[in-house]
């Protein structure tokens, strides 16, 4: 199964593609759990591309609703194939979970202000979310809450709160063998454009993880340096250089871009002999 995030203002979607069954439950929780961190606790859960879902898999979509609606938040599905709508109406799992027709009256449902969203033919399969925290665990806390940062009780062995590894997601603008850029609105940091550059400033170290949807299943991970900001009126745009990256992951990033650069060539000759 691959899992594709869809970050949004004040939600995020979860697209699933393949069988839901008990090997990826895992995988799944670890999504909800990468969202809880960053502040995104409005998720919904599109099931159109999900050819099999196991009882293992349900448990896990309870499991999940809760752990939002425990941090203040609500899982909504959207768009069931034909064999998860049978099950979920079996199970009565729509009775626990509401589900809907669109990603769009998912959304509404969650009763949050939702800007007018990208339709499904606007959402690009290599757009990709990209999860960052910063090395230095200190450098948040001038800018967030100890609530907001999900804090609590201080580890005494490590020196930092329990939950206390904040993180935020964004959304990947460019990518190269050298680094990336991605665009930030704040999430549910409450940051103006200016304090999301100050946190976000030029020198600062983060631990990236991110995507590459059409190559490599599963994150990759780098550690990276800031190199530009630029502030706009919605967040802000950040380009980082690649610091530590395996080589794997630096070949498999090179011929991500190399494929994505030839895709769009071919795509704009194509459009332009039309």
């Amino acid at each position: 199964m691959h899992i594709q995030v869809e970050p949004r203002d004040n939600y995020a979607i979860l697209h699933l593609r393949g069988e839901f069954d008990t090997f990826y439950v895992p995988a799944f929780q670890e999504e909800v759990e990468n969202l809880t961190k960053a502040g995104v606790v409005h998720v919904v859960l599109n099931l159109r591309l999900v050819k099999f879902i196991n009882s293992t898999a349900l448990g896990a979509l309870i499991k999940a609703s809760k752990v939002l609606a425990a941090n203040g938040g609500q899982l909504q599905i959207s768009r069931p194939s034909r064999f998860c709508k049978d099950i979920i109406e079996k199970v009565g799992l729509d009775r626990v979970i509401p589900v809907h027709e669109s990603d769009e009256s998912a959304a509404a449902a969650f009763g949050l202000e939702v800007p007018e969203s990208q339709t499904e033919a606007d959402f690009e399969v290599d757009t990709s979310s990209v999860i960052f925290s910063p090395i230095d665990l200190s450098r948040v806390e001038h800018f967030l809450s100890e609530e907001e940062r999900g804090g609590g009780p201080v580890n005494p062995v490590h020196g930092h709160s329990f939950g206390g590894r904040w993180s935020g997601i964004a959304r990947m603008s460019g990518l190269d063998e050298a680094g990336l850029s991605f665009t930030w609105s704040g999430g549910t940091s409450g940051l103006s454009p200016f304090e999301m550059g100050q946190l976000l400033a030029i020198g600062t170290q983060w631990k990236i993880k991110f995507r590459l949807p059409l190559l490599k299943k599963g994150y990759c991970e780098a550690t990276a340096t800031t190199t530009e900001v630029e502030e706009r009126p919605d967040g802000v745009k950040v380009s980082f250089q690649f610091d530590e990256i395996a080589e794997e992951t630096r070949d498999a990033v090179k011929q991500y871009s190399a494929d994505m650069a030839y895709l769009k060539d071919e795509l704009r000759h194509t459009t332009d002999n039309d």
